[in-house]
């Protein structure tokens, strides 16, 4: 009998590593890393000033005390601007993303596949509920009956 050999480790995490996710990933994380930059810069450079304008641009300064007396290190201090900032960088970078990278993607590939369809003459098939199918058949028997029996 001839035992097939197993693929080895190696030849495993190279056909791993060829597959098009695990390339679409990584580009995906490098272009995410170096936009991450560009967000940072928006908020230091326009959101802080802003806020800055009503208190400190550095958010991290606002903060609440839950004891009674906040000095040095004594005390319970919420830092809570620092929370403020990360959703505002959040908020921001979900902004971008969405209004630089999706909507347009998206709008590019509808447009894409409007063409397809065009060239190809498709036209979309109207799915038929279960009701009209019932209702046409109904409506073939009572046609039948209505015509007697053997005068189809």
């Amino acid at each position: 009998m001839s035992e097939q050999k197993e693929p080895s480790v190696w030849q495993g995490f190279k056909a791993f590593l060829m597959r098009g996710n695990v390339v679409d990933l990584a580009v995906a994380v490098v272009i995410g890393a170096a936009f991450t930059n560009i967000v940072n810069s928006v908020v230091k450079g326009i959101i802080n000033p802003l806020v800055g304008a009503v208190g400190t641009q550095n958010l991290d300064n606002y903060s609440s005390c839950l004891s009674s007396s906040c000095k040095g290190t004594h005390g319970i201090r919420l830092m809570w601007g620092s929370v403020l900032g990360a959703t505002l960088t959040f908020m921001i970078t979900g902004a971008v993303v969405y209004f630089l990278m999706v909507l347009p993607m998206s709008r590019y590939l509808a447009r894409i596949e409007a063409r397809r369809k065009a060239r190809e003459g498709t036209k979309e098939v109207v799915p038929v509920t279960e009701l009209e199918v019932l209702e046409q058949i109904r409506d073939l028997l009572a046609a039948e009956r209505a015509s007697g029996p053997g005068q189809r």
